[in-house]
């Protein structure tokens, strides 16, 4: 059965970084989203079977970057020049092993992570 977990997260001052990982059993199709007190999931960006990802967050563009590690079966969202809100609970999520496309829908994810919270504040 397919596990999600997140590590990574803490507590970190405004403009500093960050590395979430996602250790998945397999290689899947990878979106992460976060969310923030009182406010929907969100979908932050995916990355594909082979490396490449796509961000949909616009308040994340130039700051945030995906990668993975098909060996170790790894996904890492690579957080940098952090701002308070980008505060919330961060989650990994897999598509079904046959799916190769990205989407931002929570509801095409099969599985999910516990979550990581991150901090951002001084």
């Amino acid at each position: 059965q397919l596990q999600l977990v997140e590590s990574g997260g803490g507590l970190v001052q405004p403009g500093g970084s960050l590395t979430l990982s996602c250790a998945a059993s397999g290689t899947f199709v990878v979106g992460w989203f976060r969310q923030a007190p009182g406010k929907e999931r969100e979908a932050i960006a995916c990355v594909f079977k082979e490396g490449s990802s796509t961000i949909y967050a616009g308040s994340v563009k130039g700051r945030f970057t995906l990668s993975r590690d098909n060996a170790k079966n790894l996904v890492y969202l690579q957080m940098s020049s952090l701002k308070p809100e980008d505060t919330g609970v961060y989650y990994c999520a897999a598509r079904s092993g046959s799916i190769t496309v990205c989407t931002s829908s929570p509801r095409q994810y099969r599985t999910w992570g516990q979550g990581t919270q991150v901090t951002v504040s001084s």
